[in-house]
């Protein structure tokens, strides 16, 4: 049974300062303790100099593996000694009860890992109705086809995980050529590294925890449709990535369900709802047809990077 958490946070921009800092306040609110806090600064030396000086509370490193998340999150994992490593977003602030409900769902021994909500908080002034809740993926938050409290998933969502930390390290950790890097937003490497956690133990378990609650702050440029575009195009070149390393029938389990079951009745519902002159429901219904079109166009286009290399490593011999 996991007993206590190492939770890591990792940052790599001054101009998230603000949101850091509820970040971190809201970890020490925890009504769990958590067993240590650790601050990860992706290669920015002033950042890191300012967090060590002002958190003295906190466990502040920098960045020791390749830029991005990933790495980052990799010296995390390396200086944590609890049961379990928790990661939390710099821009998300969690529930006071958060670390509480995530070591409750480690109370299944074939748990490898837990994935709580991720709730969006808009920002002001900011109009996301065209945004359809089946792609709130795209600004990191929970989403429709999600399955309910307690269920398996395939993967967790980044700004609200948990692993145990054995599993982290027999498993080696993130793989750093996947992952967001600064504002390139790519992603997919939490879905390899819990495919890879469960090919390493077939009986094991990722659930979801709906209990286990985060509000995650989305920037304004997130809401808009050329981040959408460039975020879904991301998307498909990371799942092509991760087709590369695990094999289509994993890398695209989860997939194929959303795109047959989830992404239709989204449609319909847009619709409905524009027909009903509700809000917002022609472009929401839209946004589903132009998020899964560039998508797939992504993950087309990583599969021809990767037919590109192969093609050029046989031609070396």
């Amino acid at each position: 049974m996991a007993t206590s958490a190492s939770v890591v946070v990792c940052a790599y921009s001054d101009a998230r300062r603000p949101v850091l800092e509820r970040a971190l306040a809201s970890l020490r609110a925890q009504t769990t303790p958590v067993a240590e806090t650790i601050l990860v600064i992706d290669h920015n030396e002033a950042l890191l100099a300012r967090a060590r000086a002002n958190h003295p509370d906190v466990t502040v490193l920098a960045n020791e593996g390749r830029r991005g998340l990933s790495g980052a999150r990799n010296t995390g994992v390396a200086a944590a000694r609890g049961d379990v490593v928790a990661f939390l977003d710099d821009d998300a602030v969690a529930a006071p009860d958060w670390l509480g409900e995530l070591l409750v769902a480690f109370e299944g021994v074939d748990v490898l890992g837990v994935g709580g909500a991720v709730t969006p908080v808009w920002p002001s002034g900011h109009d996301a109705r065209w945004l359809p809740e089946e792609f709130y993926w795209t600004v990191g938050c929970s989403y429709r086809g999600l399955p309910g409290h307690g269920s398996s998933l395939r993967n967790p969502i980044g700004a609200n995980m948990a692993f145990r930390r054995g599993a982290l390290l027999r498993v080696g950790g993130f793989r750093e050529e996947l992952g967001r890097v600064a504002g390139f937003p790519a992603g997919c490497e939490e879905t390899e590294l819990a495919i890879r956690m469960r090919q390493a133990w077939p009986s094991g378990r990722i659930v979801h925890s709906s209990r286990a609650r985060v509000e995650h702050e989305v920037d304004g440029v997130r809401v808009r449709l050329p981040y959408f575009v460039t975020r879904c195009w991301a998307e498909g070149l990371s799942k092509a990535a991760v087709e590369d390393r695990v094999g289509r029938a994993q890398a695209l389990e989860s997939e194929r369900r959303y795109v047959v079951r989830t992404l239709p009745v989204g449609v319909i519902r847009g619709l409905g709802e524009a027909w009903r002159g509700v809000p917002g429901g022609l472009a929401r219904a839209g946004a589903i047809g132009l998020g899964l079109s560039v998508t797939v166009g992504g993950y087309l286009a990583g599969q021809g990077l990767r037919t590109a290399r192969a093609a050029a490593v046989y031609a070396a011999f």
